[in-house]
C-alpha cells in the first residue's frame, strides 16, 4: 500500500430510556445522514469526492471537493482531501494552499502538516519542510505516545524524512487505491457517531456531543443536519458566535432547512434581534404551508421575548 493510499484510507476511517430526537434535522425522522442528504448539496458532493478518490479519478474528486468548499470553505477535512486529490495528480503547488487552510482550521490535523511538508519538499522548499518536520518532532516529544495524535505523529515524521531524502534514480508513480467496501464502513461509523451525538444532546452533554458530531462530519462532510446540531450544542454552551457560524453554514448547504432556520431565529431572540427572528419565522411559515413544530416553537420564543404591555 502506498503512502497516499494508506493516508486516504485512514482519513475516511478517522471520521461515536427511548431516545427523544431534537429537531436538528428539521423533521421528526430519525434517519441517519447517509440516507438524508439533499439531492444536491455539500454532503452529496463530499460523497462524490470520496467515491471518485476510491476509483482513482482524482480530477473528479478535485472537482467534487471544490464544490463542497464553495458551500463551506471552512471544513478542515474537505480542504485536506482537496489537497490530497491534487497531490495525487502531482499538482503539489495547487495542493499546498489546501493543506495550509486545513491546518489553519484544525492545527491538530497531523496528516495535513505531513502532506504540506511533503508538498514543500517536492517543490524544492526544503527549509519549510524541515521546519514542519522539526515542529512535529517536538510535538511527538511532548506527546510521549499519550496524546490523541500519537499514531499520526509516528507516521508523519518518517514520511517527511523520506520526502526530504535524495531522490532515487527512478521513483515509482504514486497511486491511491481504496477497497470498495471502505465507504460503506465509513458511513456506518459516521451514522453511529451522529446517533450518539443526538443522544448526548438530549442528555444535555453538549461538549461530548460536539466531539461525536465532528467525527460524523469527517465521514459526511458539511451535512446540514450535522452543522445544525453543532450550532445547537454550541449555543447551549453560550458560544453564540460559533453557533451562528454553523447555522449560516447549514442554511448555505440547505436554504430550506427547518431546524437551522428555527434555531437561528432562537439565537436572534437571545440577542434581542426580534426583527431578525421574525424574518426566520416568516421563512418557516412560507416553507411549512400548513404549519410545523419549528414555526410553532420559534413563534413561542418571539412572543415570550416581546415587552409586556399593561
Amino acid at each position: 500500500m502506498t503512502r497516499l493510499r494508506a493516508l486516504f484510507a485512514c482519513s475516511l476511517l478517522s471520521l461515536s430510556s427511548p431516545l427523544v430526537l431534537a429537531s436538528g434535522g428539521g423533521s421528526s425522522s430519525s434517519s441517519m445522514p447517509s440516507v438524508t442528504a439533499p439531492k444536491y448539496d455539500a454532503a452529496e458532493e463530499f460523497r462524490k469526492g470520496v467515491e471518485a478518490m476510491k476509483q482513482e479519478n482524482f480530477k473528479d474528486a478535485e472537482r467534487a471537493f471544490d464544490h463542497v468548499l464553495s458551500v463551506n470553505p471552512k471544513h478542515p477535512k474537505t480542504n485536506f482531501l482537496a489537497g490530497l486529490a491534487r497531490s495525487a495528480q502531482n499538482n503539489f503547488k495547487g495542493a499546498r494552499k489546501y493543506y495550509e487552510k486545513a491546518i489553519k482550521l484544525d492545527d491538530n490535523m497531523i496528516s495535513a502538516h505531513q502532506e504540506l511538508a511533503i508538498a514543500d519538499a517536492k517543490l524544492g522548499d526544503t527549509d519549510k519542510a524541515k521546519a514542519i518536520l522539526d515542529d512535529l518532532k517536538q510535538r511527538a516529544v511532548t506527546c510521549a505516545d499519550t496524546c490523541q495524535q500519537a499514531a499520526d505523529l509516528k507516521a508523519a515524521i518518517p514520511a517527511i524524512e523520506e520526502a526530504l531524502a535524495p531522490a532515487p534514480a527512478a521513483t515509482p508513480t504514486t497511486q491511491i487505491i481504496v477497497s470498495s467496501d471502505l465507504l460503506a464502513a465509513s458511513s456506518d461509523k459516521g451514522d453511529r457517531a451522529y446517533f450518539d451525538a443526538v443522544q448526548l444532546i438530549n442528555e444535555k452533554r453538549y461538549e461530548e456531543a460536539i466531539v461525536q458530531l465532528n467525527i460524523s462530519s469527517q465521514t459526511f462532510g458539511p451535512h446540514p443536519d450535522i452543522l445544525t446540531y453543532l450550532g445547537f450544542a454550541n449555543r447551549k454552551l453560550g458560544r453564540l458566535d460559533i453557533a451562528e457560524y454553523y447555522y449560516r453554514q447549514a442554511l448555505a448547504a440547505s436554504p430550506g432547512h427547518l431546524g437551522a432556520t428555527e434555531y437561528y431565529g432562537e439565537l436572534m431572540v437571545q440577542r434581542g434581534d426580534l426583527l431578525g427572528a421574525q424574518r426566520m419565522l416568516t421563512k418557516l411559515e412560507n416553507s411549512c404551508g400548513f404549519g410545523c413544530a419549528q414555526a410553532d416553537e420559534l413563534r413561542r420564543w418571539i412572543i415570550a421575548a416581546k415587552p409586556k404591555t399593561s
